[in-house]
């Protein structure tokens, strides 16, 4: 099996050679049969001015490394799209994003993995989204964008009827069929809660006919956010996008 972590990074000259240490430090996943899944590294540069496109493209050298990079800066959303197209195209069963600023821990990717490798197709996970706030430990930040968060995740939990604690945690993992049928309009911040609104309305085939919804599974994860001074990017505007493409993608579609 070849696991894909796809890595959008955007003016992380600093924090991406580090990310990319602590991620050889961590062993891929173990499998059903004792083995180790393959991992390759999807790390796609969205237009960065600080240098971190050479870091990417001195990365492409490594043989279980894509690298890809933007030519200009078209927001997160964007980055993840062309990641999502490569690891399908290089042959991932299943994908992990792994945003490169460090705030989630790569000693994570085990248990959030875990259930897209359930030897039981009954029991199996489709999709895999991380929480903060349900974990062992997370850094103690604003409080105005903890209250933002939860009014945004039970925003999308009554239109989706999805019982998740934070939609918007970038901790998200997605088998092969997923990933297949998955499209992303947004290209900035509202990636998140257009995913979850996708995710929520997807079908997929069941072997005796007909289709079913997916097997969506939520996993406690370790958090270090940063501060704005530390270089965190998103804001206030982004915000009031969640709830446009809250509404935009669970309504219409």
């Amino acid at each position: 099996m070849r696991i894909g972590v796809v890595i959008p990074a955007y003016n992380e000259r600093a924090l991406l050679p580090r990310l990319v240490e602590r991620l050889d430090a961590v062993s891929p996943p173990l499998l059903a049969d004792g083995s180790r899944a393959e991992r390759r590294l999807i790390v796609v540069d969205d237009g960065s001015t600080d240098g971190t496109a050479e870091i990417v493209r001195g990365l492409g050298a490594r043989a279980d490394v894509i690298a890809i990079v933007h030519d200009r800066n078209r927001g997160k959303g964007a980055a993840l799209a062309t990641g999502f197209k490569a690891a399908l195209e290089g042959g991932c069963d299943a994908v992990l994003v792994q945003d490169a600023d460090l705030e989630y821990d790569p000693a994570d990717h085990d248990a959030v993995l875990r259930p897209l490798l359930d030897p039981s197709p009954e029991t199996r996970a489709d999709a895999v989204i991380g929480s903060r706030f349900i974990g062992p430990s997370h850094r103690v930040l604003y409080y105005w964008h903890y209250r933002a968060n939860r009014l945004l995740t039970t925003l999308s939990n009554v239109l989706t009827n999805l019982n998740l604690s934070d939609i918007e945690c970038c901790f998200k993992a997605f088998s092969r069929e997923v990933l297949e049928r998955l499209e992303i309009r947004e290209k900035r911040f509202g990636v998140e809660p257009e995913t979850v609104a996708r995710l929520a309305k997807m079908r997929l085939p069941r072997e005796s006919g007909g289709v079913r919804a997916l097997r969506i599974f939520e996993v406690a994860v370790t958090y270090a956010g940063r501060t704005y001074a530390e270089g965190k990017k998103i804001g206030w505007r982004d915000g009031i996008s969640a709830v446009r493409c809250i509404v935009r993608y669970n309504i219409w579609g």
